[in-house]
């Protein structure tokens, strides 16, 4: 499989008027950024819009893409403060709104296992403060280095360390909480 031209590269040919270069790297990252919107706002309709307002965005600012730089910690720095802008324009959002997304449905009896516990696993993930929210979806989900993190979040590394440090300890407690609730 051919993996195309770097994104540096990319980066570089959509300053130089080739569009179809961009819409390579949007294709890229579409997926990923997306993933993070979801998990920072929870909304469908609301992560689909973050994304294409950070694209946006990101193709309008372009030219201030340092060349080196990875342009995937930029585009998740863009989409980060884009949901961050969202949910300070809409403190009426809250989780309660959300319907409940896990629906195991028939199957064999490990698959509904693996549903449930992913299920709780992310009702657990959306209950932790928006901050360790973030650096967790960022580590685990995207699988970021501390540096990257520090980097998309504007955080000094030894603040990335504390909140990851501290969503893991709240998650702990979070599932053997629920496990005894069951």
């Amino acid at each position: 499989m051919h993996a195309g031209p770097e994104d540096g590269e990319l980066v570089a040919m959509t300053l130089g008027g080739n569009a179809e270069a961009f819409a390579t790297l949007v294709e890229r990252y579409d997926r990923a950024v997306y993933h993070l919107c979801y998990r920072t706002l929870h909304n469908v309709e609301e992560a689909r819009d973050a994304t294409q307002e950070a694209f946006f965005k990101a193709y309008r600012s372009l030219r201030t893409f340092k060349q080196g730089a990875k342009f995937s910690t930029w585009i998740f720095a863009i989409a980060y403060h884009a949901c961050c802008d969202r949910l300070n324009r809409n403190k009426r959002y809250s989780n309660e709104e959300m319907p409940d997304r896990a629906d195991p449905g028939p199957g064999p009896e490990r698959e509904a296992i693996a549903l449930d516990e992913a299920r709780r696993l992310r009702a657990a993930i959306d209950a932790l403060p928006e901050k360790y929210r973030t650096v967790i979806t960022l580590y685990h989900l995207q699988g970021k280095q501390y540096e990257e993190i520090a980097e998309v979040l504007g955080l000094p590394m030894g603040t990335v360390k504390t909140h990851l440090f501290r969503a893991k300890e709240q998650l702990r407690k979070l599932l053997s909480a629920a496990e005894v609730l069951e």
